[in-house]
């Protein structure tokens, strides 16, 4: 099997680092034919584009993306061995990138990294974007792990690998009752002004037909997809809000708002999705094997 050319390997990283044919000839002190030719070169001996020209950028193509995800492990590597053997000693950090859809709770991905947050050896990037944005990063190991409350199955082109770290109640929430009885499930539900996550999230499909099973009515103050928004309306409205309580879990310590009632049969499921990898970071085994209990609270 034909060894693969580093040099030509060299001169790609940079030119995908730059973006700019331009720019890296002018770093690497070559003229900008011969940085091209060995592009090519390297483009032929791995049977791929690794590039494509939109207008006068040049944009990485999905096998580019894998190929720079390779490049700067080895380059990384590279740097990490001559550290090592000229001044005994290792780098210290290591770049951990983490996707999250963006609707997910902001406090529940923070509860779940807290371990890599009081890490000095550990360099956070963290993505938000849409499940199948982010999948697509994954494919391409431009991300490590990306953090959904939709569970993705695996296929023989998807081998995705999808393990649930957390599944919580969901809860409805609102301002203190001062003064007046206890909320009542399902009675009150129609005398309250309802904040609701959107019509495509599970949880308002699963509360919508609960409703319906029950003959009830009730009054819609907002539907939001963000639940960094339905936090801030829960806190701020007036309204009574569906959704886990890891969401608001500071407002509810706080006492800014109380759990009503936790409705029944009604859950949100936390996945961890990542896909095979020849070397998996020892950081991320160990955030998969903490307990759920300790992943739904802070610290």
């Amino acid at each position: 099997m034909q060894r693969l050319n580093y040099h030509h390997l060299h001169y790609f990283w940079a030119v995908a680092k730059e973006g700019n044919l331009t720019r890296a000839a002018a770093r690497l002190h070559v003229s900008q034919s011969a940085l091209s030719t060995q592009i090519k070169q390297l483009e032929e001996q791995l049977g791929q584009a690794l590039f494509e020209r939109q207008g006068r950028a040049l944009v990485l193509t999905e096998a580019g993306q894998l190929a720079l995800s390779y490049a700067e492990s080895i380059f990384t590597s590279g740097t990490e061995l001559m550290a090592l053997l000229r001044d005994g000693r290792r780098l210290e950090r290591e770049v951990m990138r983490i996707g999250a859809v963006a609707t997910l709770s902001r406090n529940f991905q923070e509860n779940f990294l807290s371990p890599l947050l009081v890490r000095n050896d550990v360099e956070l990037v963290l993505k938000s974007g849409s499940l199948p944005e982010l999948l697509a990063r994954l494919r391409v190991h431009t991300v490590d792990l990306v953090l959904s409350n939709q569970r993705v199955h695996s296929s023989a082109d998807e081998p995705w690998r999808c393990r649930r770290i957390a599944r919580q109640p969901i809860s409805l929430v609102g301002p203190p009752r001062k003064g007046r009885r206890a909320f009542r499930f399902p009675a009150d539900l129609s005398g309250v002004p309802l904040l609701l996550p959107g019509r495509d999230s599970d949880i308002r499909a699963g509360f919508d037909l609960l409703c319906d099973q029950l003959g009830i009515r009730y009054t819609l103050r907002a539907e939001v997809d963000d639940m960094a928004l339905l936090r801030l309306l829960a806190r701020d409205s007036g309204g009574v809000a569906l959704l886990p309580t890891v969401v608001v879990q500071d407002e509810l310590k706080s006492g800014a708002l109380v759990e009503y009632a936790v409705v029944p049969d009604l859950q949100e499921s936390f996945y961890a999705i990542t896909v095979q990898r020849h070397f998996e970071p020892p950081w991320l085994k160990a955030l998969l094997k903490r307990p759920e209990a300790e992943v739904l609270r802070r610290g």
